[in-house]
């Protein structure tokens, strides 16, 4: 025998691998993304750039909706977002809106929508007095008696 194999160790070892995610810089799984992408047969073939940027975006709409619903969650002094919080998150920001315009949250309900001819009206024009607080409510009563 030639002595050569794997007595010596003369070779170089082989570097840790590398996810392609972290290669990214992503949290969300570049392999499966390529993975599904090839087996939903979307086309023949699925260049290696597709799945990274599919993931980028996926990333990002994911991270966008998540701060959005933190703040609802926090607006309503809340420590975990609940689907309420996204759908407030998500119906609220005009974008996000449009996209999921025809999506159901499940548990999300709905906005809070008062129209506005049911709203008290406001005082006139002058309310910084403290007489003119009570000429609103002089005004009323006199409209409800010329009925």
């Amino acid at each position: 025998m030639s002595g050569r194999g794997k007595v010596g160790g003369g070779g170089k070892a082989r570097a840790k691998a590398k996810s392609r995610s972290s290669r990214a810089g992503l949290q969300f799984p570049v392999g499966r993304v390529h993975r599904l992408l090839r087996r939903g047969r979307y086309a023949e073939r699925v260049g290696a750039g597709a799945p990274v940027y599919l993931a980028a975006v996926l990333e990002y709409l994911t991270a966008e909706i998540l701060e959005l619903a933190g703040n609802a969650a926090r607006d309503n002094r809340k420590t975990r977002i609940v689907p309420r919080h996204v759908q407030l998150a998500v119906r609220n920001d005009e974008e996000l809106s449009r996209l999921l315009g025809r999506v159901m949250i499940a548990q999300g309900g709905v906005l809070p929508n008062i129209p506005a001819a049911l709203l008290p009206r406001k005082a006139a024009a002058g309310a910084g007095s403290g007489g003119a607080a009570a000429a609103p409510r002089k005004k009323t009563v006199q409209a409800s008696q010329e009925y």
